[in-house]
């Protein structure tokens, strides 16, 4: 499947693209289009986009709203979705205080990075790490 969304991926975007890779679409190709650039790819699934099926919704980040459109079960990922909330969505309360280091990681991974398609995937090592951690976690 295709898959698109803004470039200059933070970690709303950069952990979307792992889930996606991860757990939903293992050949997924990417395309990364300048923000409020139109026309969009139709024939891309877009994502982390206004108005696309798979965005922010009742304020929650796109990562969550993945988890549940694609009814991923998996208790970590739905940890994880937490942890981007409040990596990217303004929050009243917090309550995991992993997420600022996790989008401060984020933001220096696109730093160091050429382009997008880089930056996915130095991030994924960072969300895997992070899967991993939770789990062991999970099971202590």
């Amino acid at each position: 499947m295709k898959w698109a969304t803004w470039e200059n991926i933070g970690v709303d975007r950069m952990g979307c693209a792992w889930l996606i890779l991860r757990f939903i679409d293992p050949n997924a190709e990417f395309m990364f289009v300048p923000v409020g650039g139109t026309p969009l790819p139709e024939e891309y699934e877009l994502f982390d986009i206004p108005g696309a099926r798979l965005t922010h919704q009742r304020g929650h980040c796109t990562f969550h709203t993945m988890v549940r459109e694609y009814r991923l079960d998996d208790p970590i990922l739905h940890r994880i979705a937490s942890i981007i909330d409040e990596a990217d969505v303004v929050q009243d309360v917090m309550v995991e205080p992993v997420a600022a280091g996790l989008d401060c990681l984020c933001q220096g991974v696109r730093r160091i990075s050429t382009d997008d398609d880089m930056a996915l995937e130095r991030g994924r090592m960072l969300f895997d790490a992070l899967y991993a951690q939770l789990a062991a976690e999970n099971q202590a």
